[in-house]
């Protein structure tokens, strides 16, 4: 067990989150829903896997059933809950959200991000993924 929990200094120093993984009933449906929903740009890597890349991160993407090893142990589509953060006012976003068809189910609210206060809204994405879009204020 790493002694650190216990007050002892930890050599592991993680700097920050460099992809994960969504597992997904509909590859194709995944990939439409984030490019023209929020942006991100399809990523196609080896041979034909697909992930979807937005700033210096990307989201790898698993066909439920077709799940590439090592994999979480009970893979699972709309088990996710993921925060995204945005320079985009929020007006824009829900505006950009309700021209999309997609249904915003709570905000703006108040949030805590990693870093400071965050203003977020709330969707969910083919999978009913729950996705929070926020701005730090």
């Amino acid at each position: 067990m790493c002694k650190s929990y216990f007050g002892i200094s930890c050599p592991v120093e993680v700097s920050h989150l460099d992809h994960l993984v969504l597992t997904v009933k509909s590859v194709p449906d995944t990939i439409n829903f984030y490019s023209s929903v929020l942006g991100m740009k399809v990523i196609t890597f080896k041979g034909d896997r697909k992930a979807l890349g937005f700033g210096q991160q990307k989201i790898n993407l698993h066909q439920v059933g077709q799940e590439v090893e090592p994999k979480a142990k009970c893979p699972t589509s709309g088990s996710a809950d993921l925060c995204l953060i945005t320079k985009t006012s929020l007006l824009t976003v829900a505006a950009h959200l309700q021209a999309c068809g997609v249904q915003i189910e709570e905000g703006p609210v108040e949030r805590s991000g990693a870093v400071g206060s965050i203003s977020s809204l709330y969707f969910r994405d083919p999978d009913h993924n729950l996705i929070e879009i926020s701005i730090y204020k």
